[in-house]
């Protein structure tokens, strides 16, 4: 989840009966959706003795301080691992994960009926899941092909919040509402509901 410090386990199991020796090359960076690197944000090294059929676990862990300011709107995060068996000529192999951190800022509770030309009162709540304030903090709401603007006060770390937001539906049938939340560190946490218009 974005905001939260990433922990990976690299599985390594030697399927021989010889006793093998393995260098794990690790790295990480944060990339855009075509797989294009921004920033490298891990490196370490490390190596393993693996036994006859003997499986070994590496843990690997990224802190939210090493990736979030590098991080794009596409939140991704590519990882790496050369794994190379000692004393076999260069034997080698990648290990590749592209890890999408998820969004679970946005919650938006909708009434139990929504009914032509009556008044209806949303719920919108959105939260700062940094272990560090923000501020400029910006709700963007799309319904019915407008768009309104709402400026909100900054949020302490790990702090949610809410705001109530009314309209009026003009026709019977489905209306999307989407929500768009900004800040100073990170942008464009999205969050949609389909709501079921009744005729009145």
């Amino acid at each position: 989840v974005f905001g939260k410090d990433i922990n990976l386990v690299l599985v390594l199991n030697n399927l021989s009966s010889d006793r093998k020796s393995i260098r794990v090359d690790m790295s990480a960076s944060t990339i855009l959706y075509t797989r294009r690197a921004v920033a490298e944000i891990l490196k370490a090294a490390t190596s393993v003795e693996l036994g006859p059929k003997q499986g070994k676990h590496i843990r690997v862990k990224i802190p939210y301080t090493y990736y979030g300011k590098y991080l794009t709107t596409d939140k991704r995060i590519q990882v790496t691992a050369l794994c190379e068996v000692m004393r076999t000529n260069g034997l080698k192999l990648l290990v590749e994960k592209t890890i999408i951190l998820e969004d679970t800022n946005i919650i938006i509770k909708l009434p139990r009926r929504v009914v032509v030309n009556k008044a209806v009162s949303l719920e919108i709540s959105y939260a700062n899941p940094l272990p560090e304030p923000v501020s400029r903090c910006v709700l963007l709401v799309t319904l019915m092909n407008q768009q309104v603007k709402i400026n909100l006060a900054r949020l302490a770390p790990r702090e949610r919040s809410k705001i109530y937001f009314e309209f009026t539906p003009r026709r019977a049938g489905p209306l999307q509402l989407q929500v768009d939340f900004s800040c100073d560190k990170f942008s464009h946490v999205k969050g949609f509901v389909t709501i079921a218009v009744a005729p009145a």
